[in-house]
């Protein structure tokens, strides 16, 4: 059983990487945003996701804590893909380059962990573990509307109809 709870909130063994085992979780939530970017619902297609994850791994975090040793241990990356997801959550899916911005601009506030993320972080167990990077994921949302509304529109920041192999 603790196999199948370390792949649930390891997001399938991500986040048991020897090495920055965060950032190689987020590329989980690159790899959920690129296979939705071609949907027609994709803004509603990424809520569903958050939320279905967040309620399977929000239990999960006691125990995650309990065999890690430790509060917000690396190897629970879920709380990462639904920062991420967030990050890239607008209408239409995110073009390659809005995808690999948003990674790096979602990293930045997972990392700096502003004062309302932290302050998230607090409340301990699953909710903890999962609210401060919803709260970064926002911060990302809010950079990526305003490149996307400053630098260049939607055809730079959304995906095109030839831009993924799925076609569009």
């Amino acid at each position: 059983m603790n196999f199948l709870k370390l792949a649930v909130v390891s997001f399938f063994f991500l986040g048991c990487s020897p090495l920055i085992p965060g950032t190689v979780g987020t590329l989980g939530g690159v790899l959920i945003a690129w296979a939705l970017s071609g949907t027609e619902y994709y803004l509603a297609w990424v809520l569903v996701t958050c939320a279905g994850l967040y309620l399977v791994t929000r239990p999960l975090g006691a125990w995650a804590e309990e065999y890690a040793g430790k509060k917000d241990p690396g190897i629970f990356v879920v709380d990462e893909v639904i920062g991420y997801l967030i990050t890239v959550a607008w209408i239409a899916g995110p073009s390659p380059l809005a995808l690999v911005v948003a990674f790096f601009v979602f990293r930045f506030f997972d990392i700096l962990k502003p004062r309302l993320a932290r302050r998230m972080e607090a409340i301990g167990g699953g909710h903890g573990i999962l609210l401060d990077d919803v709260v970064s994921g926002l911060y990302g949302l809010a950079v990526m509307v305003a490149a996307r509304l400053l630098l260049g529109g939607a055809d730079v920041w959304n995906r095109g109809p030839d831009a993924w192999p799925f076609g569009g």
